[in-house]
C-alpha cells in the first residue's frame, strides 16, 4: 500500500512545530494590540516593544496615515485589477519605479508585490540550468528557496568569510567553463539575524579576477545605511558594482511590497521574465501611493535616520558596557547572545514580558545553534532614551537569573511538548 502523504507530517511537526502547544500565540503567532509603535499591548498588558521592522518610525507618521488613508478613499483596496502586463499597470507604479531607482543610485527599477516572492522569482530568471549560483550560507530563506528552483549547479560559502569566497568562486568558474555559462553571486546588505553588513565592498573588488554579477538583498539596509539611507552599498562606497539591488518595503518603508534596481537592459528582462509578478496581480494603489509618501519622507528627512542611529548607539553601547554579548553587528539589528536550552529561553521570555513589560524576539535552534538563545531587537527612530534604559535594566536582571540557574529549574518543573 503506497504511504499516506499525511503521515509524515503528523508524527514529526518539525524543528519549531514541536514546541506549538506550549509556544503558539505566546512566543510564536502573539498578538499585539493598539498603534504600532514603542509601547502596545500584549495579552492585555502594556509592553515596550522592541520586534517592530519599523526603522525610521513611518507606520504612524501623520503623513505616512494622511496618504494612506487618501489613497484608499480614492480607489478602494482593489484598484488596479490584474497583472500589470495585462490590466494593473499606471502612472504611479512608473514614478515609484523612477524615483525608487534614482534614490538607489540605479539606471531603473521594477516594483514587486512581495519581497519573499520577489526575490525568489528574480534569482530563477537571472539564471538557467547552466549557471552557476554561490551565496553565503547564512543568506535569508527567500535567497534559499530561490536557489532551490535553480536547475543548474550551486555552491554556498562560509558566512561573510572571504576566503571561503574566493574558493568558490573558483570552483564555479571550473564548473561554468564546463556548462558554458556565467556566475551570479548572492549576498545580503545586512544579514538580519546577526546584524553583520555582507563583505559588498571587497566582493566587489573580486569581480576585477573572476567574472560574475552579482545580487544584493537590502532588506535592513535600505533606509538605514549610507549618507543618503541607499543601503549598504552605499554605506560601503560600492554601489556602482552590484548588478541587481533588491529592497522590500516591510522595514524602513513600513509597508508591504518590494523593489529590484539596476541597468535598465536588466531590469527591462525582469520585467518580462520575472513569473511571480507576470502572473500576480499589480500592487494595490494603497501601497504604491503609500510607498511614494514614505519614500518622500525618507529622502527629505535625513533626521528620521539621525535619530534612528542614536537609539541604535545608545543601546548597542549600553549593552557592551554591562558585559552583553552582541556580537560583531554593525547595523541597528541589536542581537544579544546568552546561552541556555529552548525551554529556559522560554521561561526567560516569559518573565521578560509579564513582569518587566519588554517584547523582543526570541531565535533559537534550528535558526542558531543549539544551546544559544538570541534575543533580537530592533531598534527604532520612535524609541525614546527612557525605553533605552528601561530595557538595559531588565537585561541586567534576567542575566542574573539565567546565571544562578532561576530558569532552569522552573523550566524543569514545567511539562514540554517535545513530540
Amino acid at each position: 500500500m503506497v504511504k499516506d502523504l499525511f503521515e509524515r507530517i503528523q508524527n514529526n511537526k518539525g524543528p519549531l512545530g514541536k514546541w506549538a502547544s506550549q509556544a503558539e500565540g505566546y512566543y510564536v503567532f502573539p498578538k499585539l494590540e493598539g498603534e504600532l509603535g514603542p509601547r502596545m499591548k500584549f495579552h492585555g498588558k502594556d509592553i515596550l516593544n522592541w520586534s517592530l521592522n519599523d526603522y525610521l518610525g513611518l507606520a504612524n507618521h501623520p503623513e505616512v496615515r494622511k496618504a494612506d488613508a487618501d489613497a484608499a478613499a480614492q480607489y478602494g483596496a482593489a484598484y488596479p485589477m490584474g497583472a500589470r502586463m495585462m490590466s494593473g499597470h499606471t502612472d504611479a507604479h512608473e514614478q515609484l519605479e523612477r524615483e525608487l531607482a534614482a534614490f538607489v543610485h540605479k539606471e531603473a527599477a521594477y516594483l514587486l508585490n512581495f519581497g519573499y516572492q520577489g526575490i525568489m522569482s528574480a534569482i530563477d530568471a537571472l539564471v538557467t540550468k547552466n549557471d552557476i549560483i554561490v551565496y553565503d550560507v547564512d543568506a535569508h530563506a527567500c535567497i534559499i528557496d530561490g536557489v532551490r528552483l535553480h536547475m543548474g549547479k550551486r555552491f554556498t560559502y562560509r558566512h561573510n568569510d572571504l576566503e571561503s569566497m574566493e574558493k568558490n568562486l573558483q570552483r564555479a568558474t571550473k564548473m561554468a567553463l564546463e556548462t558554458g555559462g556565467g556566475i551570479l553571486f548572492i549576498t545580503e546588505g545586512v544579514f538580519g539575524m546577526r546584524g553583520q553588513q555582507g563583505k559588498l565592498k571587497e566582493i566587489v573588488a573580486m569581480k576585477k579576477k573572476y567574472n560574475f554579477r552579482l545580487l544584493v538583498d537590502d532588506a535592513h539596509g535600505f533606509g538605514t545605511l549610507g549618507k543618503t539611507g541607499a543601503g549598504a552599498g552605499e554605506e560601503q562606497g560600492c554601489q556602482d558594482g552590484i548588478d541587481v539591488y533588491f529592497s522590500t518595503f516591510a522595514k524602513s518603508m513600513a509597508s508591504i511590497g518590494a523593489f529590484l534596481a539596476g541597468d535598465k537592459d536588466v531590469i527591462d528582462y525582469l520585467k518580462y521574465n520575472l513569473r511571480s509578478q507576470m502572473f500576480a496581480k499589480a500592487l494595490p494603489m494603497i501601497q504604491t501611493v503609500g510607498a511614494l509618501k514614505r519614500l518622500q519622507l525618507l529622502r527629505d528627512n535625513p533626521g528620521l535616520k539621525d535619530k534612528l542611529w542614536e537609539n541604535v548607539n545608545a543601546l548597542q553601547n549600553g549593552l557592551k558596557e554591562r558585559g552583553f554579548n552582541i556580537g560583531d553587528t554593525n547595523t541597528c539589528v541589536t542581537p544579544v547572545y546568552l546561552e541556555g536550552s529552548i525551554p529556559e529561553a522560554m521561561v526567560m521570555v516569559n518573565d521578560l514580558r509579564e513582569n518587566y513589560g519588554i517584547f523582543l524576539s526570541i531565535v533559537v535552534y534550528p535558526v542558531i545553534p543549539k544551546g544559544i538563545i538570541l534575543l533580537r531587537m530592533i531598534p527604532t527612530a520612535s524609541h525614546t532614551l527612557a525605553d533605552i534604559n528601561e530595557t538595559l535594566s531588565a537585561f541586567e536582571a534576567i542575566r542574573e537569573k539565567l546565571v544562578n540557574g532561576t530558569y532552569k529549574k522552573i523550566a524543569e518543573a514545567t511539562t514540554v511538548d517535545v513530540s
